[in-house]
C-alpha cells in the first residue's frame, strides 16, 4: 500500500493553465477544463489547482471558471488564490472544492485562518508557505505570488499556522519551483519534524528519486508535481502525464 500521496499542483493565469519557473517566466500549458479532463483519464487521485496571480493583482477567486473546473474533475480538489474571507471560501465549498490553501491572506490577517477553520474544519484548510532566499541568502517566507518579503522564518511561519488552525501545509520551494533540480530536502525536514499535520512538499522535483527523497529523507506526507506532470521531459513540450501507479508502488514504497 502506498502511503503517501503524489499531487499534481497546477497554476492558473487568467483564463489559462500555466507552468512557471520560480514562479515568474511561465509557459502556456493549455486550457483548464480540457488540461484538467486529463488528470481524470490518468486516475489522480487528488488536484491542486494554484492562482498565483490573484492576490497580486488583488483579484477574487474566478468562481465561473472553478465551476466549471469542479464539473470537469472528479477528483478531490484544492484551490488557492485570492481568498480573502468566509464568504469566498464558502462559495468555492459550495462548488465541489475539498480544500482551500491560504497563503498571502494568512500572513497580512492571521485571524483569517482561525475563522476559516472554525467555521469550515482545520481538515478543510491548507496553509500555503513560499519560501526564497533574500539578499543575505536567508530563507524567508514569501507572499504575492513569491514577489514580496516578509521577515517570517519558515519554520517559525509553519508552526504558527498549525497553532492558528491550518490543518495541512504546502510548503514551496521557489528557488527550484520549475528547475527539475530536486527538492530542498533539508527545508523540508525542518518543517515536517516540528509539525504534526501533514507537510505537502513542493518545487523542483524532476524524477522519482527526488519524491523519493522528500519523502524518506524530508519525511514529507505528500510530493506535489509540477514540471514532471506537465512537460515530456526538462526542456521539452507540454504532456500533461502522471507516473503509472505500479511505477509508483514500487519505486516510492516506504517501510514504515
Amino acid at each position: 500500500m502506498l502511503l503517501n500521496r503524489l499531487i499534481p499542483v497546477v497554476l492558473l493565469k487568467g483564463e489559462s493553465l500555466v507552468k512557471t519557473f520560480k514562479f515568474n517566466k511561465y509557459t502556456y500549458v493549455g486550457d483548464p477544463t480540457n488540461t484538467l479532463r486529463i488528470f481524470n483519464e490518468l486516475l489522480v487521485d487528488e488536484l491542486i489547482i494554484l492562482d498565483i496571480y490573484a492576490t497580486k493583482l488583488n483579484h477574487p477567486p474566478n468562481f465561473r471558471l472553478l465551476k466549471q473546473i469542479a464539473e470537469e474533475c472528479f477528483m478531490p480538489l484544492t484551490y488557492g488564490g485570492g481568498i480573502s474571507n468566509i464568504d469566498h471560501a464558502k462559495r468555492i465549498f459550495d462548488l465541489g472544492f475539498e480544500k482551500i490553501s491560504i497563503n498571502t491572506n494568512a500572513i497580512t490577517n492571521p485571524d483569517l485562518i482561525i475563522d476559516l477553520s472554525s467555521y469550515f474544519g482545520n481538515q478543510s484548510i491548507i496553509g500555503s508557505v513560499d519560501v526564497r532566499n533574500n539578499f543575505f541568502n536567508k530563507q524567508r517566507v514569501v507572499s504575492h505570488g513569491s514577489t514580496k518579503f516578509t521577515r517570517l522564518h519558515p519554520l517559525e511561519w509553519a508552526i504558527q499556522l498549525e497553532k492558528l488552525g491550518v490543518g495541512e501545509l504546502l510548503l514551496t520551494s521557489v528557488e527550484r519551483e520549475g528547475t527539475w533540480s530536486g527538492m530542498d530536502i533539508n527545508l523540508i525536514r525542518q518543517i515536517s519534524d516540528n509539525i504534526s499535520i501533514p507537510l505537502i512538499a513542493h518545487g523542483g522535483a524532476g524524477n522519482l528519486s527526488h519524491i523519493k527523497d522528500a519523502i524518506k529523507k524530508g519525511k514529507a506526507s505528500a510530493v506535489g508535481l509540477g514540471s514532471m506532470v506537465t512537460f515530456q521531459k526538462k526542456g521539452k513540450g507540454v504532456l500533461v502525464n502522471f507516473p503509472l501507479r505500479n511505477e509508483i508502488e514500487n519505486f516510492l514504497m516506504i517501510e514504515r
